[in-house]
């Protein structure tokens, strides 16, 4: 018998997986905190003997390289992945034993990065379920442009491929076990459900209906901006991030807050909007903790510029370092819990903005024109606003009224800056 726990990273809008047997398991695609894996295991009761990855990420740090450190597992690697570390390099059809009865094959599926690989488990010789990584999703594929402009439809096309070999390889009954398409950017299009095998995918995913050249004209056609700060992740997998550190920052008070946003560091205030609406430190933004603030902070902030978390509680503080641990802002450069009577300096006062219902902006606007929105420490109107319209006096932060565009189902978050 095997088993398959999936590992949910909801604020990334991916899925890690432990798979394995009686003994032994391998994980796959791990997140950088990898202490969840590790729980996983001690749950099941098995050793990791193997970690995998699909693809060296685009849009997060892997935790890969640490946990066959700590694990003493083998690390598999596509061989085509250019790394700065020792690994088992990996190549099509190679196989490994898992556990008893139990092995993991590889299979080249480029597309979403050239060197791209999957990998199918299987029991006694059948498949009973693909790690699909970035290629065959859920109603989707993943996202061919994130490599090298140039060579976009070039990996579009080898995605189409890969995906219709996987279709043509493997039993209909087969799970199919994507990392990305829950939420992540590296998705083409949002994943509709929450399970797909072989079958489903046949009857459901462009790529197996369409094709080639519909196809890949209708995957070009709909994708989104690529958030900003995968032009890091990629470069820092590929050199071996290092452990991370969720050990609590550096304690903040008011005077050191005054100081950051005199220095021109971001303080980043973790409550809901309308508790920052009602009252907040002038000059912070507000990425909420409960949204996506792994992906969207990492997108907006300057990279490397130093980060102060204000948090209302150190759970909440707690648990966003952790997601942005997981997409390379390591250590926020101090943090404080509580409110904003406590982070503001005496005889100084909270800014706050009025809020409004949507019946009230239409009334607003059928008397006035276009609705007014906060930009910088100004009260203008737009009817629109865009992510290069900055204010003039704070050219190195985006217009806080902006918002990336959210993925198809995701939403998108609030951060406002008064």
């Amino acid at each position: 018998m095997f088993f398959i726990d999936t590992i949910e990273v909801a604020g990334l809008g991916n899925r890690s997986y432990l798979a394995g047997g009686a003994r032994t398991a391998v994980a796959v695609d791990p997140p950088r905190d990898i202490d969840q894996v590790i729980a996983a295991a001690v749950r099941r009761g098995v050793r990791i003997s193997h970690v995998v990855e699909t693809h060296l990420h685009n849009d997060y740090i892997s935790g890969g390289l640490e946990l066959a450190r700590v694990t003493g597992a083998r690390y598999l690697v596509p061989a085509a992945a250019r790394v700065a570390f020792e690994r088992t390099a990996v190549t099509d059809g190679d196989a490994f034993a898992i556990d008893a009865d139990l092995a993991m094959r590889a299979v080249a599926t480029p597309g979403h990065t050239p060197h791209h690989t999957s990998y199918v488990l299987e029991e006694g010789g059948s498949a009973v379920a693909a790690f699909t990584g970035g290629s065959l999703l859920i109603g989707a594929v993943g996202r061919p442009d994130l490599v090298e402009p140039r060579l976009t439809e070039q990996l579009a096309r080898a995605q189409y491929a890969s995906v219709r070999r996987l279709a043509a390889e493997l039993p209909d009954a087969t799970a199919v076990l994507p990392t990305h398409g829950f939420g992540s950017f590296c998705s083409s299009s949002q994943a509709e459900g929450d399970t797909t095998t072989i079958g489903q995918e046949k009857a459901a995913n462009a790529a197996l209906l369409k094709d080639v050249d519909s196809f890949v004209a209708d995957l070009l056609a709909g994708l989104e901006d690529v958030p900003a700060y995968y032009a890091h992740m990629g470069p820092a997998n590929a050199a071996g991030p290092a452990p991370v550190d969720l050990t609590p920052p550096a304690v903040a008070d008011a005077d050191g807050i005054a100081d950051r946003l005199a220095a021109g560091e971001w303080v980043v205030d973790l409550r809901n909007p309308v508790a920052f609406s009602q009252g907040h430190v002038a000059g912070s933004f507000n990425f909420e903790a409960e949204g996506k603030i792994a992906t969207y902070l990492a997108w907006l902030v300057p990279w490397g510029k130093p980060v102060t978390l204000l948090a209302e509680s150190a759970e909440q503080l707690a648990a966003a370092q952790r997601e942005l641990a997981r997409v390379g802002i390591d250590r926020p450069a101090a943090a404080s819990t509580g409110g904003p009577v406590s982070w503001i300096r005496a005889g100084e006062t909270q800014a706050s903005f009025p809020r409004a219902t949507f019946a009230d902006l239409a009334a607003r606007r059928r008397g006035h024109g276009a609705a007014p929105f906060r930009r910088g420490r100004q009260l203008t109107t737009s009817p629109r606003a865009s992510p290069f319209d900055r204010p003039r006096e704070e050219s190195d932060v985006p217009p806080p009224s902006w918002r990336p565009p959210p993925h198809p189902g995701t939403g998108s978050p609030a951060h406002c800056r008064s």
